[in-house]
């Protein structure tokens, strides 16, 4: 008992002395100093590097893009060439509107019906001579010449691939397939639209007007690179003229379309020519378009009929 009476004593003296002041209950006597920990005094600060180590930069060597020290520019585009195809185009196309137009009011006038081998038979005229309405010299390769594996105009006047059809191969396409398949299409469209002008034979009358400016480009400038571009779009002007005879006659758009075989074929030969035919000048492949001073553009209906007759046709 005289134990816990002591016990208790002792606690509210304790609890009496930190009601009074708080903070000395915790506060280190005057007469007590307290001794440094060795184990703080002993940590070591961070080693620094006593030499610094020099960093050298990475110097870039920019190599030279042209052999004399100049930067390389595309070649100029021969803009004078580039308006002369579309008048050439446009001029063509008016003629063919205007030709159809005044075929249509003379049946009305008449009230007679084209027979269909007539209509036929204009049509693969069309196809062969359609370049009589362009402006431009569209230069086709001298059908004797080609047969006999000589040069002309667009056919061994260049280097060209070891995978060449022979030359009697052209005209057996142009004369007895492309042009018969053209004829006969066209005509089941004229059939059944009841009339000559319409959009889907002017797609078709676009398709030969590309294809004869694109014979210009290829055969008479030798504008290797720009022919490259050029028969793409004789391709594309082809498949805009099936897919217009499909809507009339699916059976006419199929026949017309499957003269792009052949027209992929040509493609195919054009590309490998361009890459057989580089610049002389600069060792590099033509430009993908017409360039500056690479030829010369001419409407042949206004030049001399000595300059004329320097035209190489097909027929």
């Amino acid at each position: 008992t005289g134990t816990m009476i002591r016990c208790l004593y002792a606690i509210i003296i304790c609890a009496a002395a930190i009601l009074a002041r708080p903070s000395a209950a915790f506060q280190v006597p005057p007469n007590c100093k307290l001794q440094p920990s060795t184990r703080i005094s002993n940590v070591q600060p961070p080693l620094l590097p006593t030499h610094t180590v020099p960093i050298q930069a990475t110097r870039i060597k920019l190599l030279p893009i042209a052999s004399d020290g100049e930067a390389t520019q595309s070649p100029p585009v021969d803009y004078d060439a580039l308006l002369k195809y579309h008048t050439a185009v446009a001029v063509q196309m008016s003629l063919f509107a205007l030709g159809l137009t005044a075929l249509d009011s003379l049946v009305a006038a008449t009230g007679m019906a084209v027979p269909f081998p007539v209509a036929t038979a204009f049509f693969y005229g069309l196809s062969l001579k359609s370049r009589v309405l362009n402006p431009l010299n569209n230069a086709r390769p001298n059908a004797p010449k080609s047969v006999d594996g000589d040069s002309s105009p667009g056919f061994r006047d260049r280097v060209m691939p070891s995978w060449t059809p022979p030359g009697i191969i052209f005209p057996i396409m142009w004369i007895l397939i492309i042009g018969p398949l053209r004829a006969y299409s066209s005509t089941l469209v004229v059939s059944e639209v009841g009339h000559f002008f319409s959009i889907p034979t002017m797609a078709f009358l676009l398709h030969l007007s590309v294809g004869d400016v694109w014979n210009t480009i290829n055969n008479a400038e030798k504008r290797y690179g720009a022919s490259v571009t050029g028969v793409l779009s004789v391709v594309a002007s082809l498949l805009n003229a099936a897919y217009q005879y499909y809507t009339v006659e699916p059976l006419a758009g199929k026949l017309l379309g499957l003269t792009v075989i052949w027209l992929s074929v040509a493609t195919s030969l054009i590309t490998a020519t361009w890459q057989l035919n580089p610049d002389p000048a600069t060792g590099e492949r033509n430009a993908l378009y017409p360039v500056k001073g690479e030829s010369d553009t001419e409407f042949i209906w206004f030049q001399n009929a000595d300059t004329q007759s320097n035209k190489n046709d097909l027929l």
